[in-house]
């Protein structure tokens, strides 16, 4: 009981600090833990043998799942390894791409975070910005702004996690941007892009930009690396591609 009433001061105090204090106090929790659950890992399956917080990270995300994936490179054998699935609190206006400005609809596509896109002094608790529009949704004349993922589980575009969880993944990017990585991949998915599944939609106005989303997906789920990603004659490119001539 003494320790408990001891620590209320603690928390209750944090929430005075300014956003960078605040971020201090969260990292100096959060980094332990992320280490103690890949330590865990590491134990239990030996295909985590080499990862560590740092490494290149990825995120997929899934809208119809309603999951977001994070991933971290395996430092030996190059292909990213599933550390951990987290819940989506919410985001908004269904399956298909943002079009425009206030339309409260959630990206779908091929983004990143970069090094200067970390919002510790989001009212939402901690924010990062995803990277829309990028050069796709500039050459198809879609706009909007401030498209973060974020805490809070409110969502009016973006994609909102409650605070825990975005600490972890604030974290997670953070530490791999630290670590000399250039951004961490955000790709977006209405859902899993299986065969059945597109089936399933058939019909739908957004299946021609789908077809074009799942030739990204098709390489991670072949090779386990992210594809680089670039825009040409309006359509996502990939590299690999493995629907090119030659493949991988």
């Amino acid at each position: 009981m003494i320790l408990f009433l001891t620590a209320l001061p603690l928390l209750a105090g944090c929430e005075t600090l300014d956003p960078y204090e605040r971020l201090n106090f969260i990292r100096d929790r959060i980094a332990p833990k992320l280490e103690l659950q890949i330590e865990k890992n590491q134990k239990k399956e030996p295909e985590y043998a080499n990862i560590h917080l740092g490494a290149p990270t990825y995120l997929r995300i899934f809208k119809e799942e309603s999951v977001l994936e994070a991933w971290l490179q395996d430092s030996v054998t190059g292909r990213y390894v599933l550390f951990k699935t987290y819940p989506i609190c919410a985001y908004s206006g269904g399956l298909g791409p943002k079009e425009k400005e206030g339309d409260l609809k959630s990206p779908e596509g091929f983004y990143a975070i970069g090094k200067n896109w970390f919002r510790p002094e989001s009212h939402y608790h901690l924010a990062m910005n995803i990277g829309y529009p990028n050069d796709f949704d500039k050459a198809h004349g879609r706009t909007g702004s401030h498209l973060m993922l974020h805490g809070g589980c409110k969502s009016d575009g973006c994609y909102a996690m409650n605070n825990r969880q975005i600490e972890e993944l604030y974290i997670l990017a953070e530490q791999s941007i630290r670590a000399g990585n250039e951004s961490v991949p955000v790709h977006i998915f209405p859902f899993r892009m299986t065969g059945t599944n597109l089936e399933a939609h058939l019909g739908d106005p957004s299946m021609r930009f789908w077809i074009n989303l799942k030739r990204g997906y098709d390489v991670f789920e072949e090779i386990r690396i992210p594809p680089d990603v670039i825009v040409k004659d309006g359509l996502y490119s990939f590299s690999p591609d493995l629907a090119a001539p030659g493949g991988v």
